[in-house]
């Protein structure tokens, strides 16, 4: 029995960030000051598909053993203006400053692990008997790639 979706049905839709606004209306209400409006958004991470393992030749085990997993997100635009009173000792200066970041694209990695085994690959000369080895332990270093920026500025 197969499921259909009725007509006009919304499907859900996968965010890269959540916007979302600052409220501090109370603050300028309560202290009758003017205060920062603060826009952003909150970031969405989105796991993606583990690396494959690759089995070399002469390795028992695949390697990474443990592979890493990738997540990315998106770093929203941030938005931050401020009134700026008397800039110059003059009410005739009043001003805005404002800090703005555009949204960036951020990918980041886990550690992976390297592992081998204690044996080597059947021996020929030993009767097809693997020999004993040092076994090998390593992790992959994490990764994170992106570029946010930001821009400061006043009018």
């Amino acid at each position: 029995m197969t499921c259909m979706a009725a007509a006009g049905a919304a499907t859900p839709a996968v965010a890269d960030s959540v916007p979302v606004g600052v409220p501090l209306d109370a603050v300028k209400t309560t202290l009758g000051v003017d205060t920062p409006r603060v826009a952003t958004a909150v970031p969405v991470p989105v796991v993606g598909a583990p690396e494959v393992p690759v089995h070399h030749t002469g390795d028992l085990l695949p390697s990474p053993l443990l592979p890493s997993m990738p997540i990315t997100t998106q770093l929203g635009s941030t938005l931050v203006g401020t009134p700026v009173p008397n800039l110059l000792g003059d009410p005739k200066t009043d001003g805005e400053g404002s800090l703005e970041s555009p949204a960036t694209d951020v990918l980041a990695r886990t550690p992976g692990a390297v592992v081998g085994a204690p044996l080597t690959m059947p021996d020929g000369s030993n009767y097809g008997i693997p020999n004993l080895t040092t076994p090998k332990l390593g992790l992959t270093a994490p990764e994170l790639v992106g570029a946010p920026s930001a821009l400061l500025g006043l009018r």
